[in-house]
C-alpha cells in the first residue's frame, strides 16, 4: 500500500492576516509580528486537526513571502541614509527563517495532542535560469496594497514596476510593486528535505518559493565569479565544471516551487523503490477556482481532470487572474502533470470538506 505525502502550500492569509483597514484612517492596516504569530498559530490549529485524523501520513509545509519581503524593502527605504538596502535573494533568506520558526508552533500544537514530531525550517535554493522571460517584464507581486496613485509615485520615485493587482469587494483598485519571478528549475536542499521526511520529521521548505540563484559561468581562466565579485578557483581535486551558485534578484512563486518539490520527493521516492502518494495542497483566501470571479455569473470549480483544467487555463484571455488564481492553477496542472495524485485549491478549514469534493477546487490526473 502507497504511504501518503501531504504537501501544504501556505498563502497569505494562513501566515498573516490580509485585507485589514484602519478604522481611523480607511487605509490598508500595517500587521505587525504579534500579528502575523497569532494568525500561523491559529493555522497550526487547524494543521494539527489534520495531521492528528492522518497519524501515518508525511506532511511538508511550504509558505508565500510576499508582504513579508516588501516590508523589509520598505524598512531599508526608510532607513537609506544610514544602512544599504537588501537584494531580494537576501531577504528571501532572511523572511525563510522568520516564518519558518512562525511555522514550527506547530510542533507545540502537535505535542498538546500527544503528538511528538519535530518541525524544522530549511533555509532553501532554488535554481532558475537567467535567461527566464520574468527578468524582462516583472510578473510577481509583492509588499503592500497600494492605490493607483500611490502606485504611481512609486513608479516615478523608487523606479518600481508596479501592477493592478486586483479590485476589492467595493471596487476600488489595489495595486501592487512586481518583481521578476523566473520559473523554478531545481530545489538545491531536496536531499535535506528527503531525509527530514525519512526520519519522521516535517520539514519547512521552499519559503517564498526558494532563494533564487543561478549556475555562475565559468571564466576563462577556470574560475567562477558570483555576487559582489566573489569568485571561486577550483582546485586539483576538483572533476569537471562545477557548479556553483549565484543569488539573483527575484522571488520565485511559492506554488510552482511547491509544485516542482512534490515532484522531486516523488522521484526520489521511486528510485529508491517506494510507492509514494503524493498531494499538493495550495492554501488560500477563496474557496477554490471560480469561473467569471466577482460577476453576477460566477460559478465555482470543484473537480476537474487535468485535461479540463489544462484547456480552461489555456483560453485567451484565461479565465484566472495572473495576480491571484493563475498562478495556482497553473500550479496545480504542472503538479498532477508531473505524477501528482491530486492538486487542491481550498481554504485551510475546509480542507476535510474539500477531499469529499464539497468545497475547493480538485484536479486529478
Amino acid at each position: 500500500m502507497a504511504r501518503r505525502l501531504h504537501l501544504f502550500a501556505f498563502g497569505g492569509n494562513e501566515v498573516s492576516p490580509v485585507g485589514l483597514t484602519d478604522p481611523k484612517t480607511g487605509k490598508p492596516m500595517v500587521v505587525d509580528v504579534g500579528m502575523q504569530w497569532q494568525r500561523t498559530a491559529d493555522t497550526c490549529r487547524l494543521v494539527g486537526d489534520i495531521i492528528a485524523g492522518r497519524p501515518d501520513d508525511l506532511f511538508v509545509l511550504t509558505h508565500g513571502n510576499g508582504p513579508q519581503v516588501g516590508n523589509i524593502l520598505l524598512r531599508a527605504e526608510y532607513s537609506r541614509p544610514i544602512l544599504p538596502s537588501l537584494p531580494l535573494d537576501v531577504c528571501g533568506a532572511d523572511t525563510q527563517g522568520a516564518m519558518g520558526f512562525m511555522l514550527t508552533q506547530l510542533e507545540s500544537e502537535l505535542k498538546t495532542r500527544g503528538i511528538e514530531k519535530q518541525v524544522a525550517a530549511v533555509v532553501t535554493r532554488v535554481l532558475v535560469d537567467k535567461a527566464d522571460p520574468d527578468f524582462k517584464d516583472p510578473s510577481k507581486f509583492i509588499g503592500p496594497s497600494l492605490t493607483r496613485s500611490e502606485a504611481e509615485g512609486r513608479r516615478q520615485k523608487e523606479g518600481w514596476a508596479v501592477k493592478l493587482y486586483k479590485k476589492d469587494d467595493k471596487g476600488k483598485e489595489v495595486w501592487r510593486r512586481v518583481v521578476p519571478s523566473p520559473a523554478p528549475i531545481a530545489i538545491l536542499e531536496i536531499g535535506a528535505v528527503d531525509l527530514m521526511l525519512a526520519g519522521g520529521m516535517i520539514p519547512v521548505t521552499v519559503g517564498g518559493g526558494g532563494i533564487p540563484v543561478s549556475l555562475a559561468e565559468r571564466a576563462a581562466d577556470g574560475s567562477y565569479e558570483t555576487r559582489y565579485g566573489i569568485r571561486f578557483t577550483p582546485g586539483p581535486k576538483a572533476k569537471g565544471p562545477l557548479k556553483i551558485y549565484s543569488g539573483v534578484d527575484a522571488v520565485i512563486d511559492k506554488d510552482l516551487a511547491s509544485a516542482l518539490l512534490g515532484a522531486e520527493l516523488k522521484k526520489r521516492a521511486k528510485a529508491r523503490g517506494e510507492d509514494l502518494e503524493v498531494s499538493l495542497t495550495i492554501f488560500t483566501g477563496e474557496d477554490g477556482a471560480k469561473l467569471n470571479y466577482q460577476k453576477p455569473d460566477q460559478a465555482d470549480l470543484r473537480r476537474l481532470t487535468l485535461k479540463e483544467a489544462s484547456e480552461l487555463f489555456a483560453r485567451k484571455p484565461c479565465p484566472f487572474p495572473a495576480g491571484s488564481m493563475g498562478p495556482k492553477i497553473g500550479a496545480a496542472i504542472r503538479f498532477v502533470r508531473d505524477g501528482g495524485a491530486a492538486a487542491y485549491i481550498t481554504k485551510t478549514d475546509l480542507f476535510d470538506a474539500t477531499l469529499a469534493g464539497k468545497a475547493g477546487t480538485t484536479i486529478v490526473p
